[in-house]
């Protein structure tokens, strides 16, 4: 028969092993570094969206055709992204209606991951993204 202590033993072992999993896994967020949307460029453009996320989480975003700030907390396997300003470069309707679509993606992703270079933001749509590694 198991002891009482020996079972609350166990399970403040197994919380602190918890504990720990989410921190360890917000060391692997990529800080300081670029990352592109792992997507087809668009007919007659160049562009593909990408992030660069600073040390503490501030981020220029450069989107099909508007570009600015943003802001990325991280804590365990969760994200949050706050957009910044966002400019309008004289783009298309189409390509407006893109960027805010991965704008308002971005914002509703609530989960993130890495596998090696890849980081999946996931939410109500899943966005994979590449690190630039070159």
């Amino acid at each position: 028969m198991i002891s009482n202590t020996t079972l609350l033993r166990a399970a403040m072992a197994g919380a602190a092993l918890l504990f720990s999993l989410p921190a360890q896994a917000a060391d692997d967020f990529p800080f300081g570094l670029e990352m592109t949307l792992d997507a087809q460029r668009m007919p007659g453009n160049k562009r593909i969206p990408n992030l660069e996320i600073g040390d503490a989480g501030e981020a220029m975003v450069e989107l099909w055709c508007k570009g600015g700030k943003g802001q990325f907390s991280i804590a365990g396997n969760t994200v949050v992204f706050v957009p910044g300003t966002i400019v309008n470069r004289n783009c298309t309707e189409a390509q407006i209606a893109l960027d805010d679509q991965l704008l308002a993606d971005l914002g509703a992703a609530t989960n993130w991951q890495r596998r090696g270079d890849t980081v999946t933001f996931i939410g109500p749509k899943t966005l994979r993204f590449r690190l630039n590694t070159n």
